[in-house]
């Protein structure tokens, strides 16, 4: 699956997804995206690769430890991560392909606004899901 920034500037390429979508809530991730949650999932690091615009990335580190990495010259957020871990995490509304999944669940709905308002019928965790 191919994928890009807003301005096209930064592309990427995923083989495939290594965890389900879900819509995190928490509150750098409403922040980062000006929403009320960012929809990602995990892609294992051998599974990703820039295939454009590397050099316009620039990062901010969001939390101890955690980057996240986005366009210099549209802003759009791409991926997030901790260099120790083995993957990154995917913003999925960058992917230009269709992923072939829908989400699975909400996370960290512990930090909703008191505006948001949803009825979806899937699983909503008030963090991380059970066994994460």
């Amino acid at each position: 699956m191919k994928g890009s920034c807003l301005c096209g500037a930064v592309g990427y390429q995923v083989d495939a997804l290594s965890t389900a979508i879900s819509h995190c809530h928490c509150r750098t991730c409403q922040k980062a995206h000006a929403s009320a949650y960012a929809t990602t999932a995990r892609v294992q690091r051998e599974h990703f690769r820039w295939t454009s615009g590397e050099s316009l990335l620039r990062s901010f580190e969001s939390s101890p430890g955690k980057l996240r990495h986005f366009c210099s010259v549209c802003g759009t957020h791409l991926v997030a991560e901790r260099p120790e871990q083995p993957h990154v995490i995917l913003r999925v509304p960058t992917l230009d392909d269709d992923p072939g999944v829908t989400p699975a669940m909400h996370i960290w709905t512990s930090h909703d606004r008191s505006w948001i308002c949803e009825d979806e019928p899937i699983p909503r965790h008030p963090e991380w899901p059970p066994a994460n």
